[in-house]
């Protein structure tokens, strides 16, 4: 497929009166979408016009061929089915009058979205207040603890059960165990999961498994675990090793000779350094001390986390209903005197969209206010997209709004994290220095004081192994697998995709039936995916597990027959733990939720009580 620009002889003055006015529309098969910048779309010459793609290339949704006056607009279709096109030829006008239309309508359901949050909101906090008070007497409260003894009893079954076949090592042995005896017990440990990831059937998690890499990293930690950064005189070497990792990735994301960065050890303490680093610069530059953070809904909990470790007041911004982005009108709207940082997912975890980087860089920018851009999902990805044919809008450091970006090399850069700044003022500050210590001065530039050398030097070894070849060619796969799929499901009757996927998660939902019925049936075939709320949907993250041959078409299959099942009665309700997760969303008082979380925590931790050594 030839993708290179032709000459456009005679429509000319059609491309510039749809550039004028938001260029096209596409169809996503409930709504016609507007799209911009139709001028840098590629475009294909066919023996009866031109045929435009979308950026996504491989999924030619939003198809349309000029002829003469007239655009044609077309649903999917076969290029090697060209003449059995159904056309249909619309002018510039009808174009232009439905695009009006259609943003109308977009502007009432927002005003009607709006108006309904405002009321959700008023009766939601009512309902608290009296969920709050009946707590508080003793017969409600006595309810409550017994049903909550119930879910942590019924969390510690699964454990004894999942475990019964196994002992327990609840002190030191007398005596030293051999090699053999101690990797029996690991591979007795590691084998006690249920679900085949190897095989694909899991969503997101395990992102990348090669035995040759395990060789590779096995041989490195052995040679590093013992070494620690912290002592940058024993272990300069270990030190280099980080400086060319965060080099690495400030390139990857088109920072200049001023970006920098630390290593972390995943997402969430590099959205913890961030969200550090800005209360405190803010703090000192600009006297804020009731910092005050804004954010999609859909960022990821890490930022909540982050908040309650360093009180840090957390905005969250509704989306978008129609694309599942941030609503930038609100996003504005939610910035204050406060406001000590901006941040935007690329993408995010639950629907994987990615929201508009571009317009919040351009609030940062306006406002003074840095702007952090998380990544952590599929930076690895999008950094290496257009090189892979899939190119995305801007999210990186070519935005010069964008101060940071958080980014998980131990999701498709296969091992750790890294936070990356702009420049190294904002850097100072996410470091944690003691200046008065009885044992000397004291500095660190992350939570950890003492690190493992060997984390380091994995993900060192990782990026070298891999280089920018094999990244790419990883992420053409990737992305390949995930647009495959989503094109699948999109033509199956009663689920609909949660706006645009823009790298590798796709998620689903549906308004025939409760959805978390197809996760259990699902669950049934073997696979694991995500399940989300507010609104109920699941989610499956593709990794390069799902892109073995057979899986994504397996997963197809699983999911339109399950379908079929499942639409034959509709109205049954969901049961089993899905039922619960469903309820759960419906309780005002979230805090009942949180203590059922912290039960299942709880059981991470829990023993049974049996013959144990």
């Amino acid at each position: 497929m030839n993708l290179n620009k032709p000459e456009l002889e005679g429509t000319a003055h059609l491309l510039d009166e749809l550039d004028k006015k938001l260029m096209v529309l596409l169809r996503d098969g409930r709504t016609l979408i507007a799209s911009t910048n139709l001028r840098t779309w590629s475009y294909i010459r066919l023996s009866r016009g031109y045929m435009w793609v979308n950026e996504y290339g491989d999924i030619p949704r939003g198809v349309f061929i000029v002829r003469g006056e007239n655009v044609v607009l077309l649903g999917e279709i076969d290029i090697e089915k060209e003449d059995d096109l159904p056309l249909t030829e619309v002018s510039v006008d009808d174009i232009l009058d439905a695009q009006r239309k259609e943003q109308e309508l977009k502007q009432e359901k927002q005003r009607l979205l709006s108006k309904a949050l405002k009321e959700r909101g008023i009766l939601q906090r009512c309902k608290k207040t009296v969920f709050r008070i009946a707590k508080l007497i003793p017969p409600i409260r006595e309810k409550i603890e017994a049903e909550l003894e119930t879910i942590s009893k019924n969390f510690e079954d699964e454990v004894e059960e999942r475990t019964k076949h196994l002992t327990y090592v609840t002190s030191l042995p007398e005596n030293r165990l051999s090699k053999e005896e101690i990797l029996n017990k690991l591979n007795q440990n590691l084998n006690l999961g249920e679900y085949d990831w190897k095989s694909g059937l899991v969503s997101g998690a395990v992102y990348y498994f090669s035995q040759d890499l395990i060789d590779i990293i096995s041989e490195v930690y052995g040679k590093t675990s013992y070494t620690n950064p912290l002592h940058a005189d024993l272990f300069p070497g270990l030190c280099k090793m980080e400086a060319e990792v965060v080099r690495i990735a400030a390139s990857l994301f088109h920072g200049d000779e001023k970006a920098c960065g630390t290593m972390t050890s995943g997402g969430t303490e590099s959205i913890l350094m961030v969200c550090k680093a800005y209360r405190d610069y803010a703090r000192e530059v600009k006297g804020i001390k009731r910092p005050e953070m804004v954010v999609p809904t859909t960022v990821h909990s890490a930022f909540d986390k982050a908040a309650q470790y360093l009180k840090i007041r957390v905005r969250s911004v509704q989306l978008d209903p129609e694309t599942c982005q941030v609503n930038i009108k609100a996003f504005r709207r939610a910035i204050n005197c406060n406001t000590v940082m901006l941040v935007g997912s690329a993408p995010n975890f639950p629907y994987g969209t990615m929201d508009d980087i571009s317009a919040i860089s351009e609030l940062g920018l306006r406002y003074n206010i840095p702007v952090h851009v998380d990544s952590c999902l599929g930076g690895f990805l999008t950094c290496f997209m257009e090189d892979a044919g899939y190119p995305v809008p801007l999210c990186d450091f070519r935005l010069p709004g964008v101060t940071s970006i958080s980014a998980d090399t131990h999701k498709y850069g296969f091992s750790s994290s890294v936070i990356l700044y702009r420049h190294p003022k904002y850097r100072h500050h996410q470091y944690t220095v003691t200046t008065d210590w009885p044992g000397g001065v004291y500095g660190s530039p992350t939570v950890g004081g003492s690190r493992s050398g060997g984390n380091i030097a994995v993900c060192w070894a990782t990026l070298l192994n891999f280089g920018r070849e094999g990244y790419v060619t990883a992420t053409r796969d990737i992305i390949h697998t995930t647009r495959y799929i989503e094109k699948g499901l999109r033509r199956m009757k009663g689920i609909f995709i949660f706006g645009q996927p823009a790298t590798s998660v796709v998620a689903i939902g549906s308004n025939d039936f409760q959805v978390y019925r197809l996760s259990s049936a699902l669950k049934e075939l073997g696979w694991n995916l995500n399940v989300l709320q507010f609104p109920s949907g699941i989610h499956i993250c593709i990794t390069h597990m799902h892109t073995q041959p057979g899986v994504a078409d397996r997963f197809l299959k699983d999911v339109r027959d399950s379908l079929g099942e499942i639409l034959k009665d509709p109205s049954i309700p969901v049961e089993g733990k899905m039922a619960i997760y469903g309820v759960a969303q419906q309780l005002p008082d979230r805090s009942i939720v949180g203590d059922f979380t912290r039960r299942f925590l709880d059981s991470m931790y829990y023993i049974p009580k049996r013959n144990n050594k």
